[in-house]
């Protein structure tokens, strides 16, 4: 029978935190990007917010929790690059001395390769990265979620209930303003406070007369934030440049050349995240 019996030494010990709490308590502030579907530059913004707060002098990270269709390798040109373990987890790939990232693209030994996961499966791998991964101490954790209000979004909100914040991003057309203001209620029914919206493809500059063209159309972002009452954060147009950037993997040396309209109403966007330090 004694053996059954705890101890009072056992018996006075604080029972363990979770892991998860305890990875996540480091992190200052946890800011999800979101849209209603895809297509829209949500990773671009997701990439490049992560990089001008970086080139602030900020600790950040970047997770891409989009299971199926990883990007952010891709963007910042690391598609071959692997993460390494040691005591204290997983260590997300360094892209600068204060900024680090994580996604399942890093994981795939072919890029083509499909990730052919259910939900469960989907939301124990974002548990990992957010429990496992040893992202340490941050300003910032930039949380690139794929489009859609489903497995991916809740999963995150879920395990993540104090989220600092959303940046819902869209482009003019009326089926994406459709489907943002879907991430507009899923973030307000969770609890997320939403940062502003991103009109993103606004517009192109024609290269021989210099006057806007309105590919999209225009007037739906505006009244979208009017009906909920959020800013619009930036207006970014449709920038041939940007494309180019993602493709070559040379995200960094551009945000520092800061040479396109697009990366200069992106400014914007970084303010008003970095803002959210200054709140208590």
């Amino acid at each position: 029978m004694t053996d059954k019996v705890q101890s009072l030494e056992s018996l006075s010990k604080k029972p363990e935190e979770p892991k998860i709490v305890v990875n996540l308590r480091r992190i200052k502030r946890k800011i999800m990007v979101m849209s209603g579907k895809g297509g829209v530059g949500k990773s671009t913004v997701a990439a490049n917010l992560a990089v001008g707060l970086a080139l602030r002098g900020h600790r950040v990270g970047l997770l891409d929790c989009d299971i199926h269709g990883p990007t952010i390798p891709t963007i910042f040109g690391l598609e071959s690059a692997r993460p390494e373990v040691n005591e204290g987890g997983i260590l997300p790939v360094q892209v600068l001395p204060n900024l680090s990232m994580m996604s399942i693209g890093f994981l795939l030994e072919n890029k083509d390769s499909p990730i052919i996961w259910r939900g469960p499966a989907k939301m124990g791998a974002i548990k990992q990265f957010l429990e496992e991964v040893y992202w340490g101490a941050l300003d910032f954790l930039i949380i690139d979620l794929p489009p859609g209000t489903g497995d991916e979004p809740l999963s995150v909100a879920q395990l993540i209930p104090n989220c600092d914040g959303s940046v819902l991003v869209t482009t003019p057309q009326d089926v994406a303003l459709i489907s943002v203001r879907k991430s507009i209620t899923f973030s307000e029914k969770l609890d997320v406070p939403i940062i502003g919206l991103v009109d993103n493809m606004h517009g192109l500059i024609c290269p021989h007369c210099d006057k806007p063209i309105d590919v999209f159309g225009s007037g739906g972002v505006e009244k979208a934030a009017e009906d909920f009452n959020i800013p619009i954060l930036a207006k970014l147009p449709i920038e041939p440049k940007v494309a180019e950037m993602e493709d070559k993997g040379t995200i960094i040396q551009d945000q520092l050349k800061h040479g396109t309209e697009w990366q200069k109403n992106f400014e914007k966007i970084v303010d008003a995240v970095q803002e959210t330090l200054k709140e208590e």
